[in-house]
């Protein structure tokens, strides 16, 4: 019996770093259309984090991720949630997320990667590189936007209606980021 080819296992690995790109291209969408008031708003939930803080997080989560776990790239600079505009976090986001992006691949590549663990933080034990580290890579991402387009609700700045659409069009969003979409 012949095993099985790589080459689909490769196929949906492409696939999976390509989602993480488009999950940052609607992190994207939301700087570009979030009110700017909303931006640094009082919660109205105490020791909760602004919408700026929210936005830095991710940013500066990364960041620990790429250090940790990759430490042969260099690491953006780091976001201050107190003193961090919109267009300075949209910024970081789209650099931090080709690292992650990088970083993805090259813990894909298997053996021979230069990345073999994840380790997303310093005091939990690492895990192998592959596909439970982007799990958890994009479903910490998928919470944070979700916070901040509730949060955006509850400050009286709702996303906009045409936002949530677009949110969801990954065919599109795929294509704006230079995928030929799902495969």
């Amino acid at each position: 019996m012949r095993p099985p080819s790589a080459e689909p296992l490769l196929q949906m690995r492409d696939v999976l770093v390509e989602c993480f790109a488009v999950s940052d291209a609607i992190h994207q969408l939301i700087l570009r259309q979030l009110d700017p008031k909303a931006w640094l708003a009082k919660p109205p939930a105490r020791n909760a984090r602004t919408i700026a803080a929210i936005f830095t997080h991710v940013h500066n989560i990364r960041r620990k991720w790429i250090r940790l776990s990759a430490p042969h790239l260099k690491l953006p600079a780091k976001l201050d949630r107190s003193h961090c505009t919109q267009r300075q976090a949209s910024a970081a986001l789209a650099e931090s997320s080709k690292l992650c992006c990088r970083m993805l691949t090259e813990a894909f590549a298997g053996p021979e990667g230069r990345v073999p663990k994840f380790q997303r933080d310093g005091w939990v034990p690492a895990w192998p590189a592959g596909d439970a580290m982007f799990a958890y890579m994009l479903t910490h991402e998928a919470h944070h936007r979700g916070q901040v387009c509730l949060l955006a609700n509850q400050l009286g700045y709702p996303i906009p209606k045409k936002l949530g659409y677009q949110m969801w069009a990954w065919e599109k969003l795929w294509k704006q980021c230079g995928f030929t979409g799902p495969r």
